[in-house]
């Protein structure tokens, strides 16, 4: 094999790997096109790439606890927005609006995080051109 036919080879190897990556970073087909808004106390936070996590627990109507997790961006996306390492610890009681998974497991996208101070926190902002108040 010529040194133009191996660079031709890996060039299509690279292109063909690379698309599948990027297709699932949309979130159209995962999360409903509704917002539910609910109220619990941190479990983790889990601040790393690829996406920030955060696990709460939350008392239903019936007085059980279910936990929930969500997504946000990587930390250098939402870092601008007022988001930190060290903004949550397990324990704290927070407000979140939230985009739920379309299947109805007790996951989604955050888009609003509100802290027991009243301090509201828009993970989304950067979509918006909204920097921290």
């Amino acid at each position: 094999m010529t040194n133009r036919s191996a660079l031709l080879l890996a060039a299509a190897l690279g292109l063909s790997v690379s698309a599948p990556l990027r297709a699932h970073h949309g979130g159209t087909t995962i999360y409903a096109d509704e917002l539910i808004s609910l109220q619990g106390t941190v479990k983790t936070w889990y601040w790393a790439n690829p996406h920030v996590l955060l696990e709460i627990s939350v008392t239903g109507e019936d007085g059980q606890a279910v936990d929930w997790i969500f997504e946000m961006q990587a930390p250098n996306t939402i870092r601008p927005a007022g988001f930190r390492k060290d903004l949550l610890v397990a324990g704290d009681e927070v407000t979140v609006e939230v985009q739920p998974a379309k299947n109805g497991n007790r996951n989604g996208r955050l888009t609003r995080l509100v802290l027991a101070d009243g301090t509201e926190l828009d993970p989304l902002s950067f979509r918006r051109g909204r920097e921290a108040q």
